[in-house]
Formats: structure tokens, C-alpha cells, sequence
């Protein structure tokens, strides 16, 4: 057994109130991107009122890529469309240096937009801000 963490990916996912609650351990990259993805968009998407806050603990996280950026991105981009205000809690070194050097940070923890009908939630245009 050695010490170090287990890069195995896993999602914990607690819906509370208005509140989605998201723990992500292990590698978020190529092959795991879309796990997460897919998880939170069910839970925008799925019966009942979407969230109005998703908090990301990325206390177990081991490692992202340029994939794993991009799924955050993604998600972003939906909980925005539906005015949900996305939250990255615990990061480690690693992830906040990829943020701060794609200049990323700001956009993903802003103020969600204002919902548009008639749009889907991952949009084709790009708004600025």
C-alpha cells in the first residue's frame, strides 16, 4: 500500500434545498470529463426546480487536464443558462494555477447570466461580459 491518494475518478453528488453539493476525487481529465459532466446536467435538467448554487469540492482531486477544464467549462456554461451560480470549493494548487494562468477563474465563478428561453442550455453563441 503506498501513501499516496488514489487518482480512481468518483463523483459524490448531494442535492440539498436549492443547493447541488458535488465532491470530485481522483483524476478529472479525458476519460473522466464527461462523468461530470453528465452527472450535473441530470441534475439541471431532471424532474423539478434546478439549483441555484453548485458547489464543486475538489478537495480529492488528483489531477486535470485541458479536458477537464473544458468539462468545467461546459457545466458553467448550463448551470448559467438556467441562473445557477457555480462555486469551486477546495482547490489545490495544481487546479488554481490552471486557472489563473487560462484566465479562467473570474469567468467560471461570476455571476451566472440571465436565463434566455428558447436556447439550450450549452448555447452556440458566445456572450461577453
Amino acid at each position: 500500500m503506498s501513501g499516496f491518494p488514489s487518482t480512481e475518478f468518483a463523483l459524490e453528488l448531494v442535492r440539498e434545498s436549492d443547493s447541488l453539493f458535488v465532491r470530485v476525487t481522483g483524476d478529472l481529465d479525458y476519460d473522466t470529463c464527461d462523468e461530470l459532466v453528465d452527472g450535473i446536467t441530470e441534475h439541471l435538467t431532471g424532474d423539478g426546480t434546478p439549483p441555484r448554487c453548485i458547489r464543486l469540492d475538489f478537495d480529492g482531486l488528483t489531477h486535470i487536464d485541458s479536458s477537464g477544464l473544458s468539462a468545467l467549462l461546459l457545466v458553467h456554461r448550463r448551470a448559467g443558462a438556467l441562473g445557477a451560480t457555480l462555486h469551486l470549493d477546495n482547490r489545490p494548487d495544481f487546479l488554481e494555477r490552471m486557472l489563473h494562468i487560462t484566465n479562467v477563474l473570474d469567468h467560471l465563478t461570476g455571476p451566472p447570466p440571465a436565463p434566455q428561453s428558447g436556447r439550450p442550455a450549452d448555447g452556440g453563441s458566445r456572450r461577453g461580459r
